[in-house]
């Protein structure tokens, strides 16, 4: 029914060229031309998202976004994809490896002086690099095909993206809401093409092999799972150090440990990230040493120093305040010492309201009035 929507809308780009190729012609080539613009799978699926609609809505019913309002803000564009790009019928998902080659993560997480920072974050902002690589896959499907409209999106659009990815066979999605796949754990980035274009669509992966497994949940620090598939996102660690933009609950401060930005313990318990291989893209190699520093080093960095760091890296859409906000969280949870009280007395007057509080909290952690 979706290819023959496609096939009646008729839709073609301003600069289209004689065709050279069919959809179904092609398809074969789209894996080898994805392979080599450094993507590890890809799949394709119609634009029928069906429970994946009221699943979104029942969680926003329930305020599990909490001051995310952009997730409900664009109504069903999110689970519509032809509401969101009017035209489009078939929806290509693809997915790139991202774990880095570097400093174990659970000893840097068993290390109260240290920084830990989620590993997607360590290198280049994988939005640009991932929208740029899409983009030329589209103008060389435009290419071969002579028609068509493409638009590319990298977490930068309403996209339910780990449901079409679900619904085009990369993986399932997991107790963690994360998305796994067998041969690659669920350390990976995702995009997509939306076109007018009908391509096959792939099956789905339509069972889930979590089994009884409740790992994911039971690590969790803050206990954000309120039941398995369903994220409180008001208690989730990156939810606190990255979306929220306030003063950070007491009662779950302590709870985050050393985690400045972002969490990944529910990944790291995975046993299918086992199956999960270090990414060969230079690009997400860690920058500044940030897989393994000392919290005091950077809470030291100025706000210059922070824009200067954090160039291309999606840390800095988090601004240099918030990112002190979460430094002077894990300097309280520290092992009282030295350096960790010099570092926070120096930033007790800070100019910011919000750091100064967090400060202030942190120092009572180590029963250190002002």
């Amino acid at each position: 029914m979706e290819s023959t929507v496609c096939q009646n809308i008729g839709m073609t780009a301003p600069t289209s060229k004689p065709a050279t190729a069919t959809a179904s012609e092609i398809r074969p080539l789209l894996e080898r031309w994805a392979d080599e613009l450094g993507f590890q799978q890809l799949g394709i699926t119609g634009i029928n998202l069906g429970e994946h609609e009221a699943y979104l809505q029942k969680w926003l019913d329930r305020g599990f976004a909490g001051t995310m309002d952009y997730m409900a803000r664009h109504g069903d564009k999110r689970s519509r994809p032809a509401e969101l790009v009017p035209g489009t019928c078939t929806v290509l998902s693809l997915r790139m490896d991202y774990l880095p080659d570097c400093t174990e993560a659970q000893s840097i997480i068993g290390r109260s002086d240290r920084a830990y920072i989620s590993r997607y974050a360590l290198g280049r902002d994988y939005h640009k690099l991932m929208r740029q690589r899409l983009a030329h896959l589209a103008r060389r499907i435009e290419q071969e095909l002579g028609s068509g409209q493409y638009r590319a999106f990298v977490d930068s659009a309403p996209v339910l993206e780990r449901a079409i990815a679900e619904q085009a066979g990369l993986g399932w999605i997991a107790k963690n809401t994360m998305l796994i796949n067998e041969r690659a754990g669920s350390w990976f980035f995702l995009g997509e093409i939306y076109t007018d274009i009908p391509f096959e669509p792939d099956p789905p992966k339509s069972e889930k092999h979590c089994g009884s497994c409740t790992a994911c949940l039971e690590i969790c620090p803050t206990q954000a799972f309120v039941a398995p598939h369903v994220l409180d996102a008001r208690k989730c660690i990156s939810y606190l150090t990255i979306e929220h933009a306030g003063a950070i609950d007491e009662s779950l401060r302590p709870l985050m440990g050393n985690r400045i930005y972002g969490c990944d313990d529910c990944q790291l318990v995975c046993p299918w990230n086992k199956f999960a291989q270090p990414t060969a893209e230079a690009d997400f190699a860690p920058r500044h040493n940030l897989d393994d520093v000392a919290l005091t080093a950077l809470f030291d960095w100025t706000t210059e120093e922070f824009d200067a760091r954090t160039l291309g890296s999606p840390i800095r859409r988090i601004g240099y305040e918030r990112w002190s906000r979460n430094i002077a969280v894990a300097l309280g949870n520290a092992a009282t010492g030295p350096e960790v009280l010099s570092a926070l007395h120096a930033r007790r007057d800070d100019p910011s309201p919000l750091v100064r509080e967090h400060v202030a909290w942190a120092l009572e952690q180590h029963d250190v009035s002002r």
